[in-house]
């Protein structure tokens, strides 16, 4: 499956959908771009969004970005990951297997939780 764009108008509901989304933000990524894309092809049950952080600077200040790239991936409306700097592409698929495995059940009821 290949990237989609997002922004700001899209970001929400695409993030907040059923499944797995992963978010690459970045500016024109030359390093990190072709891996997120290429590990994309292997994945066509995964939603591999880019968002071009000179593009939608409100967006990335909403969502805390800090530095780029930084990758999210959320399940089932809910971010359970979130790191600056690059993967290689083994890692990106390590993190994908990961997100699968989840049991979403108990990551809600942690989330519910009280501090």
């Amino acid at each position: 499956m290949a990237t989609i764009a997002l922004a700001e108008e899209t970001f929400e509901a695409t993030v907040a959908a059923e499944g797995i989304v992963l978010v690459d933000w970045c500016g024109p990524c030359r390093a990190f771009g072709p891996v997120f894309e290429a590990v994309s092809d292997g994945h066509p049950d995964v939603v591999f969004g880019k968002i071009d952080t000179e593009a939608e600077h409100r967006l990335a200040a909403s969502a805390g970005i800090m530095s780029i790239p930084t990758l999210m991936a959320f399940r089932d409306g809910v971010l359970v990951f979130s790191q600056p700097g690059a993967l290689p592409a083994p890692v990106l698929e390590d993190l994908i297997t990961q997100v699968r495995a989840l049991d979403m059940d108990e990551v809600r009821a942690a989330i519910a939780e009280p501090s």
